[in-house]
């Protein structure tokens, strides 16, 4: 009888410059939605972990915000998270969109990985179904290129496609392979360790920034102030009450989220509100309040009060 494979569990980061699609590549692996994407560069502002659960083991897939030269404090305080989380998981994987040339933001962020010591390093071509064939192969030479350059020994490079399922099996197989040999960590059927009041302020903020692209960097905070089940309800027709608060720096961007008579609001409570129900499987009530913290991301006081 063949020899069983081991159990192996452990945990891996994706890191890279912001908005490229370390979020969406752990939604993949996992199988489901459990760190919000956008088109919008700095969506991801906490770490979040997703759990793929296997017969051969468990790998948690922990999310950072990207790493960037920090322009206020809260750029610092998430690149704080950034680093300090790599120093603590077992294989860091640099990933780096296939649709765009290896830049000045790409060789900082490896240079600060080649100071971790102790974690095994890959890099991801991720994207690759939107570039063709030459032109990955380039991106490849550059991605080993930028190892040689900067003293980074790249155990793997895996080019993958996680909006068309390119590769992200082989990819769950290697980070696996490189794991631990030890128990799970985490119960079966659990997909994340993110607080579901976390989960709920998200998908706010997420449907909140979706028709705003242009007009408002990033300035929504949101803050859940109250999430209960109602209490007069019957066990079989559940109501999940959610109230919440969206932060904004201006009175000006107070306005653009609100809409013309609310109805921006309104949409972005609509939106909201799907995700949060095809999340948790309830019925939401959900209400939404928009506020002025004046210029939160660059104050100590609230961006604590914010959760930052």
């Amino acid at each position: 009888m063949a020899d069983e494979q081991p159990f192996r569990s452990g945990f891996a980061c994706f890191v890279g410059r912001p908005n490229a699609g370390k979020s969406t590549l752990t939604n993949a692996l996992v199988g489901s939605k459990v760190a919000i994407t956008s088109s919008r560069p700095q969506t991801t502002r906490t770490v979040v972990r997703g759990i793929l659960h296997r017969g051969d083991g468990q790998l948690v897939l922990v999310d950072t915000p990207g790493l960037h030269r920090p322009r206020t404090l809260l750029g610092e305080r998430l690149n704080d998270l950034v680093t300090t989380t790599w120093a603590e998981v077992d294989v860091v994987a640099a990933c780096f969109p296939s649709d765009q040339r290896i830049g000045p933001g790409d060789k900082f962020l490896v240079g600060e990985l080649a100071k971790v010591r102790r974690s095994t390093k890959f890099a991801i071509a991720t994207k690759t179904d939107l570039v063709p064939k030459d032109r990955l192969a380039q991106h490849l030479l550059d991605i080993a290129a930028l190892g040689r350059e900067t003293g980074v020994d790249w155990a793997e490079v895996v080019p993958v496609s996680a909006v068309a399922g390119d590769q992200v099996e082989l990819l769950a197989d290697l980070l696996l392979a490189r794991m631990p040999e030890g128990p799970a960590l985490y119960p079966e059927g659990e997909l994340t360790d993110t607080p579901e009041e976390a989960i709920v302020a998200d998908l706010i903020r997420e449907a909140a920034l979706e028709g705003v692209r242009d007009e408002l960097p990033h300035s929504i905070a949101v803050v859940v102030e109250e999430m209960g089940l109602r209490p007069d309800r019957p066990e079989d027709k559940p109501l999940l009450d959610v109230h919440a608060n969206l932060f904004v720096e201006r009175s000006s961007q107070k306005g653009i989220v609100i809409g013309h008579k609310g109805s921006r609001l309104r949409e972005v409570g609509t939106q909201a509100r799907r995700s949060i129900e095809a999340m948790l499987g309830t019925p939401v009530y959900l209400d939404l309040h928009v506020k002025i913290a004046k210029d939160w991301q660059r104050d100590p006081r609230q961006l604590r009060r914010l959760g930052f």
